[in-house]
């Protein structure tokens, strides 16, 4: 009796990136007359020397979709191959529908699931992390993965212990499924939610509803305990990116570049140190872009591809901390030609994505025409329809004697 094959998963290879940044930018000079601050207290102590701030028109999903249109152009494939979209954010466009939906349709897609991942600053790696299990799985083929972030209309610019280290933007990959070696190896997530209420946003949410009140004592905004936070997030970034390394049968001195999540020079250079390694092997643009949480790392991986400093065959990580205490890290073998990003990003204009904003803010929209279309054709289980939506109640009558 022979013993059946099992068939081999696929591995999950970057084939696409690209990255949005607003064309708005905010210096720490600019800072100083918003608030008690200065540009050497700033750079000294986070390594930030400027940050991109959204215009007014720009949302997380246009910012999302410009990304992720790059980072399909550099794969070289067309939108409706993208069998999932995942998008990490903490700064939705609504709170239904996801941003990802909103995507899907800013890109010309129409068949994808497309569903949003809440991880805070982690929720880059932990989307990744998904595409690379439905691809094993067998799930996708295609998965376009982004960050993308708007927290400029998140801040407090009275408060300067979180205003001076936020800003906007987007980027994106695409994951794609491959019999080659290669590609996402191993990755480590942990969560540690007693540290849940050290970085949040308290008003907004099912706990406390949005009202005059949360208003008032300015519940809105991004609140956080930087010193404990950034001691927490040290140590764990290091453990988790020492075990995604591990895990994928190296040893750190095997990886050639670290891509870190973008919060503190401080942190990174930390952690090149609890890994007995120089700062050359971490790549940093925090100083141009400032913290931009779920956009850091897919920004700061585009960034260094398109610089030159990832080649064929490189082992590079990705390693990231955030609120509710998440972190998460992925060990990479790069397999794509870096000279692809420079050539996608140049193929797509932002002014020539949008994002379908609603008819009628104050109601829900009259069912779009195409949407209509598809809803007229037959499908391929024959259901009743008409009464599935009841009609408005009969009004009641009293009986008026004669």
């Amino acid at each position: 009796m022979t013993t059946p094959e099992v068939p081999r998963r696929p591995n999950a290879h970057v084939t696409g990136w690209g990255r949005y940044a607003p064309a708005q930018v905010l210096t720490n000079k600019d800072l100083e007359q918003l608030v008690d601050t200065n540009d050497e207290w700033i750079v000294s102590r986070t390594g930030i020397r400027e940050r991109r701030v959204a215009a007014a028109h720009e949302t997380t999903a246009s910012m999302a979709a410009v990304a992720s249109m790059r980072a399909i152009r550099t794969a070289g494939i067309e939108p409706d191959e993208i069998d999932l979209i995942l998008l990490a954010t903490l700064t939705p466009d609504y709170w239904m529908p996801s941003t990802a939906a909103l995507v899907k349709e800013a890109i010309g897609n129409t068949k994808a699931a497309a569903m949003d991942v809440a991880a805070a600053c982690s929720g880059f790696v932990y989307a990744f992390a998904t595409a690379q299990a439905y691809i094993a799985g067998g799930l996708a083929k295609h998965v376009l993965v982004i960050g993308a972030e708007l927290l400029t209309r998140f801040l407090d610019y009275t408060d300067r212990s979180t205003c001076i280290l936020f800003g906007d933007g987007a980027g994106a990959v695409v994951l794609s499924a491959s019999d080659e070696p290669g590609g996402g190896l191993g990755i480590q997530m942990t969560t540690d939610p007693q540290g849940a209420y050290m970085i949040w946003l308290p008003a907004g949410g099912a706990k406390s509803p949005p009202s005059a009140a949360t208003i008032a004592r300015g519940e809105h905004y991004i609140r956080m305990e930087g010193k404990e936070t950034y001691r927490f997030a040290t140590k764990t970034m290091a453990t988790t990116a020492l075990e995604s390394i591990r895990r994928s049968g190296l040893e750190p001195g095997d990886i050639d570049l670290f891509i870190p999540h973008q919060a503190n020079i401080r942190i990174v250079e930390a952690v090149a140190k609890g890994l007995d390694l120089p700062m050359e092997r971490m790549f940093v643009n925090l100083d141009k872009y400032g913290n931009t949480s779920a956009a850091s790392v897919p920004i700061a991986l585009a960034e260094a591809v398109n610089e030159g400093r990832v080649q064929i065959g490189d082992h590079i990580v990705l390693v990231a901390f955030g609120a509710g205490f998440t972190s998460g890290a992925v060990t990479i073998e790069w397999t794509a030609d870096p000279a692809r990003g420079i050539a996608g990003d140049a193929a797509v204009r932002p002014e020539d994505i949008s994002v379908r904003l609603p008819v009628d803010w104050d109601s829900v929209d009259p069912i779009p025409d195409a949407l209509a279309a598809i809803m007229s054709q037959p499908g391929t289980v024959d259901v009743p329809l008409d009464d599935v939506v009841p009609g408005e109640p009969e009004p009641a009558h009293s009986e008026v004697p004669a």
